[in-house]
């Protein structure tokens, strides 16, 4: 074939061979352009994903915490109570019947011995009459023992001259010794109905004492039926009403009556400061309802002797209330002023862990180890809370725990300011 023939028919051929190879270069350019735009990144993402997960394993997990401090060391207690009266007294009913009258109600002031409501008893009324009626029955039947008694005697009296007279016959023969033994036996029965005579005299005179007592029994009673007051006070509830019925046995009191011109305050006292408590110690009373006004008391008693349960010493102060601003049922804040009180170690509220082995604490001890302190604790202030033993001042604890924080787990704490802890006012 002629060399220009052969370089015709082998044209096609190259140039089939040329696109082919184009094509090739085509498709490998966009698997690389592909790789480069999906694989490269997602690669980056995972060694910075792993990156940050060996970080985190290698970074301590990060907590709140709180160092204890000692609260200074007070001579006066504050302490929260309850204003009770110095005295109140349930009015119950000693007679029944139906209420007929009643004087007074809710918040008024009563005297002592005022009449505050009447009780219609009919029935106790009709005994009372019976009562008087056996007495009157008892004193008829005394006088007629004593006729008896006086016939008694005067048949005595006859019978024993009688017998003196028929033995003095008998002596001389004129009477046989039969007239005279009967004469004798006559004297010996009348003088055995004179003490019968004065036997049911002294029974007599027994019924009286009883039916006078049944019946002193009974007008005791009747004057039940007018309800006074016992004391001085004001009338805190009253439950009935003219008409209602009035039962002994009922357990709802008709009426609550209470002094308040002197009032009780009863406190609650820790055992740390029980021994300084002393009667007569003077006593500031504070409410929310009067703002900075103090009422001065003092302190009246105490229980001497602590609650098992609470470990707690119950005192009574005792606050004059002469303008009776003050009323039964106030809450109240009770500062007792001199009842010395050492210092106490103090930590959040938020620190205290519950567990089945009793109250803990995490704390840090070895550097940033966590160990879980069994404490005992104190009062609750609220955002701070006392710590008996278990703590010492300086001692840092985690505030709000988290999983994170395990038996001798280590940390990275992260201190909080303090608060300034809680005191009671000095005098």
């Amino acid at each position: 074939m002629h060399p220009h023939e052969q370089a015709a028919a082998t044209e096609p051929i190259r140039r089939g061979r040329g696109k082919l190879a184009l094509v090739a270069i085509s498709i490998i350019v966009l698997l690389m352009v592909l790789l480069a735009v999906g694989y490269l990144p997602r690669r980056d993402r995972e060694k910075e994903l792993a990156a940050d997960l060996q970080k985190e394993k290698t970074t301590l997990p990060q907590v709140n915490a709180a160092l204890a401090t000692a609260s200074p060391a007070s001579s006066d207690l504050l302490l929260p109570s309850n204003v009770t009266p110095i005295t109140e007294a349930v009015i119950n009913a000693r007679a029944e019947g139906y209420l007929k009258r009643r004087y007074v109600d809710i918040g008024d002031r009563v005297k002592a011995g005022q009449l505050m409501a009447e009780v219609d008893a009919p029935e106790l009324d009709q005994q009372v009459q019976q009562a008087r009626a056996a007495l009157s029955q008892s004193q008829a039947a005394l006088a007629r023992a004593q006729h008896a008694l006086a016939q008694s005697k005067a048949n005595e009296h006859l019978s024993d001259v009688t017998a003196q007279r028929w033995k003095t016959l008998a002596e001389r023969g004129v009477v046989s010794k039969q007239e005279y033994d009967q004469k004798q036996a006559q004297f010996d029965s009348d003088q055995a109905a004179v003490q019968a005579a004065g036997s049911d005299i002294k029974a007599a005179e027994d019924n009286i004492i009883a039916s006078r007592a049944n019946l002193d029994r009974l007008i005791q009673l009747q004057q039940f039926e007018k309800i006074t007051a016992p004391f001085a006070g004001v009338v805190t509830a009253r439950n009935v009403d003219v008409g209602a019925l009035i039962s002994t046995t009922g357990t709802t009191p008709l009426f609550r009556v209470a002094q308040i011109n002197v009032l009780r305050v009863d406190v609650d006292v820790p055992e740390q400061s029980a021994p300084y408590i002393k009667v007569g110690e003077p006593a500031e009373l504070t409410l929310q309802e009067f703002g900075n006004r103090t009422f001065v008391g003092r302190v009246s008693r105490t229980a001497n002797s602590l609650d098992p349960t609470s470990r707690t010493l119950l005192t009574e102060v005792q606050v004059q209330n002469a303008d009776q601003v003050l009323l039964p049922n106030m809450f109240a804040n009770v500062k007792l002023v001199g009842a010395r009180n050492g210092a106490a170690i103090m930590i959040p509220g938020d620190a205290i862990v519950a567990t089945p082995e009793g109250t803990q604490v995490a704390k840090l001890v070895n550097g940033n180890h966590i160990h879980f302190q069994p404490v005992r604790l104190g009062r609750d202030y609220g955002a701070k809370i006392e710590i008996v033993s278990g703590l010492v001042a300086g001692d840092r604890v985690i505030v709000n725990p988290t999983d994170d924080v395990r038996e001798g787990a280590e940390v990275n704490p992260v201190l909080q300011k303090q608060p300034a802890p809680p005191t009671a006012a000095k005098k």
